[in-house]
């Protein structure tokens, strides 16, 4: 009996992994995230339990699993996005670990990666940026010691903030001393669902565009220069001349 935490992806039914689905369709017991994870990507299961994980507590979550476990039976345990990023998945493999239950994860496409692709762009341009901070806004969880916005903000890099979107007026005025008023900034609210929708602007007028919008929740920020730079220097792999392992010179 194995635990599969699983990334169901940002949304799009299409954008969980193949490995995913098909374990989504051949355990016996689905528990799934369902306040984030759309019921089109359960389809073609075969389970004999499927329970919406939203209504329980971490308690309840564990004594479905003993239960599934104590029958031999294994678990589809389904996240949004990658479970291991903001996936709450670390509190439950420390109560697995000390019941000794074998768990795997399974990783997913993120909302970064969903929200890059619907932007067109590429989040690490040569010259421009070539890191990408994923943080979120500290509200009922504190950050830890250098990791507030302002320490972040010094790189000047990309950056991703998650469940940051009803705070973005205070989250606007932390950017600000570290990138300038007219960064490009975008605000994308539930990438890759049928109702996506997104902002782009800068610093100095997002905050009204996404006011206008009404985005409140489920909404993800992207902030840096790569999001409208096409003054960048093309990268090594592919430019003629640079000889590599695979195109010698």
């Amino acid at each position: 009996m194995t635990v599969y935490f699983i990334g169901a992806g940002p949304g799009d039914p299409e954008l969980i992994t193949v490995k995913g689905q098909r374990l989504i369709r051949s355990c016996p017991v689905i528990i799934y995230a369902g306040s984030l994870v759309p019921a089109a990507v359960l389809e073609g299961h075969q389970a004999q339990q499927v329970v919406n994980s939203a209504h329980l507590h971490l308690e309840q979550i564990i004594e479905l699993i003993k239960a599934a476990h104590a029958k031999g039976q294994d678990v589809a345990r389904v996240h949004s996005g990658d479970p291991s990023l903001y996936g709450a998945i670390g509190e439950q493999i420390r109560h697995l670990r000390e019941l000794g239950i074998p768990f795997q994860i399974i990783p997913g496409v993120t909302a970064v990666a969903a929200c890059a692709a619907l932007l067109e762009t590429e989040l690490t341009l040569p010259d421009i940026a070539q890191s990408v901070i994923l943080t979120r806004y500290a509200d009922k969880t504190p950050m830890p010691a250098g990791e507030d916005f302002d320490s972040l903000a010094r790189h000047g890099t990309t950056m991703a903030i998650h469940l940051g979107v009803s705070h973005l007026e205070h989250i606007v005025a932390q950017l600000l001393p570290h990138y300038s008023a007219d960064c490009p900034i975008a605000v994308v609210h539930r990438a890759t669902w049928p109702d996506q929708d997104w902002a782009i602007g800068t610093l100095e007028d997002i905050v009204e565009k996404v006011e206008a919008k009404g985005f409140r929740r489920t909404a993800l920020i992207l902030v840096g220069r790569v999001l409208t730079n096409d003054s960048f220097s093309e990268s090594s792999l592919y430019r003629a001349g640079h000889a590599h392992l695979y195109r010698p010179g």
